[in-house]
């Protein structure tokens, strides 16, 4: 006997259950209509700071580009730079998240943990290891870590 197959993947609903459109108490009704608008906001903000950042790496690049001397990294100017493009990937990340809880019905849990991994990356990357202490090196390590494995698990 054969089950049917399904002919595509099933829209996402369009509506978070924990902020309904449609609520018996209109002051809940009310709320719920009040803290979708406040996510736009936030959607609409992010988009900003993207800009923002964007034109931030811009003016890194090329304030470092140019100083002297002219046409040349040295390895701080590269963690500048890398820090600075880090920020622009993880506000990317941030507005995705929005955008999905806004638009579907999904917590994008791998997403956020994804996230959590780049911003921790970031840190790494423009570590200063000549002020940080064992201490903060260890529980960096443990973040990374506990990221990683969260992630590799709700990737199964």
């Amino acid at each position: 006997m054969e089950h049917e197959k399904s002919t595509g993947p099933r829209p996402p609903q369009l509506m978070h259950d924990e902020l309904p459109k449609e609520h018996e108490d209109p002051l809940i009704r009310g709320l719920h209509i009040v803290i979708r608008f406040a996510i736009k906001v936030l959607a609409v903000l992010m988009v900003l700071v993207i800009i923002w950042g964007v034109l931030d790496v811009i003016y890194v690049l090329y304030t470092r580009f140019m100083a002297p001397p002219v046409m040349l990294f040295n390895v701080s100017d590269i963690f500048v730079i890398f820090g600075a493009f880090m920020v622009v990937l993880i506000a990317v990340e941030i507005f995705i998240n929005i955008r999905l809880y806004l638009g579907t019905n999904i917590l994008p849990i791998r997403l956020v943990i994804a996230t959590a991994l780049m911003a921790i990356a970031r840190k790494v990357i423009i570590l200063d290891i000549e002020t940080i202490t064992a201490e903060e090196m260890l529980a960096i390590a443990a973040v990374v870590l506990a990221l990683g494995v969260t992630h590799w698990l709700v990737g199964k």
